[in-house]
């Protein structure tokens, strides 16, 4: 590395809010990386060797000068801090200076290293002080290799939490593809019991990586963008002084991606995954990942949970890693801040999904089944698959200007077909009007007098208590009967307000009583529309903030890419060719 390693000052230490814990292969994996990626490597290999208690991590990084060799394993030592200043503003992932120390504590400790100034590497083991008891020259490349052998072995309490192998060995892949996402440019190799394991090929960004971790997904799956954005500077003099940060944000698409559980809702800040708490007890634990849940309400279906990832690059005085030993929760000043940038960046990112679809897949789709039920279906020699390649992402166009969909028919009296400059789509016209009264309903939420009062029977308290957070309180009127007066504005002249009311008496929330609401008072599937009320529709369902799926997570419209179109009918061909001429 390319400061001394040297002891902390006394004082310091005490000021460390805890020693590492390493409690398990993890702990040691994470520590090593950690190391790692100090020294700024782009290739770290990982071998483990569980039921051996032998795990050993390799990098290309800077490298250690016999004279940081003697001193790495002592306690209290580390080249990344030396005064309260430096405690206080991080630049590193690993600073206490403990975690070397601690793996002479608990197995053996071997290092192999080589500095990038020296043309000669080391072989160095020491004792459970941390004192250098066999050092040996040798030849190797530049970079650090770490070995810690017998594991746990005078620690029966701790040994047991490697055996069984495989019930770490899940938490230890998910750990790094965590660092491989903050850190794309890194090539990651991992082995287990001499045997590959997995590996992490290096990418652009972190779009790239997530690629690799849900081998499912494709390209248009996702969204990934880097934000400038602007915070209030907790440490300036002045209230109105801010502070530029980065913001990276990747999101699965509401209508292509959702998961089961909100596995991948994740924070990084600085470079590792975290949750994030303010300097305040009224916060919550890991109030940034229930932040991203909410900016994706509606736009998922019942119990689905979005792909989220977002990592936060911020001034080091911002945060105070020293939460918890393992450095997993942290304190982050200006957390209702963040709040509304995170929000407001996932929002942006997700309305470029107004661009056209580069790959064709859905209609890809479309065409696969409707070729079954055709008469003329293509020989079985040729796949639609292998007619209709994927064009590269680059070639995607993104942002339309408004207005550019025109209606041209009615299909079914259900979907509106409508031409674009990039090919030709089909909307739906019902859920397509409900995210456009959702979003209206959203902004304004009216509530009038009804001309004749709403008669209610059988209501529980519950239903009661509903009505009342609504705006619409329901007064007693008799034995096991109350009357509304009051209704929303878009409800109140429809035939059907009494049952709409009924409906609404069960919404616990007003999220589902606006979407409940949107979804009475949109266009019914089955009703004829002419040119110019299906153009309004669309004009309007242009302008929402989130066109791709209704309030209750379904897809709104389905794209039919000219290129693709022109591909799958062979336009390419020279027609005298195609002849035989």
């Amino acid at each position: 590395m390319g400061n001394v390693i040297q002891p902390l000052h006394p004082e310091l230490v005490y000021r460390i809010a805890a020693g590492e814990v390493i409690d398990s292969l993890g702990a040691v994996v994470r520590e090593l990386i950690d190391n790692a990626l100090d020294a700024a490597a782009t290739r770290i290999s990982i071998s483990l060797w569980p039921d051996l208690g032998k795990v050993e991590v390799a990098d290309n990084g800077v490298g250690l000068t016999w004279a940081n060799l003697q001193q790495a394993a002592l306690p209290h030592t580390t080249s990344k801090i030396s005064t309260f200043e430096h405690l206080s503003a991080l630049h590193t992932l690993g600073f206490r200076g403990e975690a070397l120390h601690s793996l002479t504590q608990l197995g053996t400790l071997e290092i192999c290293s080589r500095a990038q100034t020296s043309s000669t590497g080391w072989q160095v083991r020491y004792d459970v002080m941390g004192t250098v008891v066999q050092a040996a020259e040798i030849a190797m490349a530049a970079g650090t290799t770490v070995t810690v052998t017998q594991l746990f072995e005078t620690w029966p309490s701790r040994q047991q939490v490697i055996t069984p192998a495989h019930h770490h060995l899940s938490g230890i892949q998910t750990m790094i593809g965590d660092y491989a996402l903050c850190h794309p440019q890194v090539t990651w190799q991992t082995y287990h019991n001499h045997r590959p394991w997995f590996s992490i090929a290096p990418g652009q960004n972190a779009k790239d990586i997530m690629l690799q971790l849900i081998p499912k997904l494709k390209p248009e799956d996702l969204r990934y963008e880097t934000l400038t954005v602007e915070i209030p500077d907790a440490n300036a003099a002045s209230p109105l002084a801010l502070s530029k940060a980065t913001l990276e944000v990747l999101v699965g698409l509401p209508d292509r991606y959702h998961r089961h559980r909100p596995d991948w809702v994740r924070v990084a800040v600085n470079g590792r995954r975290v949750s994030v708490n303010a300097q305040s007890p009224s916060e919550q634990w890991g109030s940034l990942e229930q932040n991203i849940l909410n900016a994706f309400r509606q736009m998922l279906p019942r119990h689905r949970h979005p792909l989220c990832w977002i990592q936060l690059k911020v001034s080091a005085d911002c945060v105070d890693w020293n939460r918890t030993a393992s450095k997993s929760h942290i304190y982050l000043h200006q957390l209702e801040a963040w709040k509304q940038q995170i929000t407001h960046g996932i929002h942006q990112v997700l309305n470029l999904s107004t661009s056209p679809d580069p790959s064709g897949l859905q209609m890809r789709q479309f065409l696969k089944s409707a070729e079954g039920k055709g008469r003329y279906a293509l020989t079985p020699s040729l796949s639609l698959s292998d007619n209709l390649p994927d064009a590269s992402p680059e070639s995607a166009s993104e942002g339309l200007p408004l207005g550019a969909l025109r209606a041209i028919a009615q299909l079914h009296q259900t979907y509106i077909m409508a031409e674009h400059p990039a090919g030709l789509w089909l909307v739906e016209q019902h859920i397509a009007h409900e995210r456009v009264l959702y979003e209206k309903l959203c902004q304004d939420w009216q509530i009038i007098n009804l001309e004749t009062p709403l008669t209610l029977h059988h209501l529980s308290p519950a239903q009661l208590q509903n009505l009342t957070h609504l705006g619409l309180p329901a007064e007693p009127f008799g034995s096991d009967l109350w009357v509304v007066r009051t209704a929303p504005k878009i409800l109140a002249a429809r035939p059907d307000c009494l049952q709409a009311i009924y409906e609404l008496s069960h919404c616990t929330d007003p999220q589902p009583a606006l979407v409940a609401t949107a979804c009475r008072s949109a266009i019914r599937n089955g009703q004829t529309l002419s040119l110019s009320e299906m153009q309004v529709l669309l004009d309007q369902w242009q302008q929402t903030q989130h066109p791709r799926t209704c309030p209750h997570g379904r897809p709104i419209y389905l794209r039919l890419d000219e290129q693709s179109l022109s591909k799958f009918f062979r336009r390419h061909w020279v027609v005298g060719k195609s002849h035989g001429i």
